[in-house]
């Protein structure tokens, strides 16, 4: 029989655009744009319904149900 308490002791399940990730709870918002290949300079991020300076993406590392969006900026002409 397997300890749910074990299983999830290094993971929590956040939401990215809605749709559910499972991460290290070592993880940084910076890094898990990293990880999915954001570039930092051309995104805005709202975690749990908040925006977040860019200065801060280092800073804040997940909980379980936590919800992050992450916009990003196109150019054109």
């Amino acid at each position: 029989m397997i300890n749910k308490n074990i299983t999830n002791k290094h993971y929590n399940t956040i939401f990215v655009n809605g749709q559910a990730f499972n991460c290290t709870r070592c993880m940084s918002l910076k890094d898990l744009l990293i990880y999915m290949e954001f570039d930092l300079n051309l995104v805005i991020i709202e975690y749990n319904k908040k925006v977040i300076h860019y200065n801060n993406f280092d800073h804040i590392f997940f909980k379980p149900q936590d919800k992050v969006e992450v916009i990003t900026i196109a150019g054109g002409g």
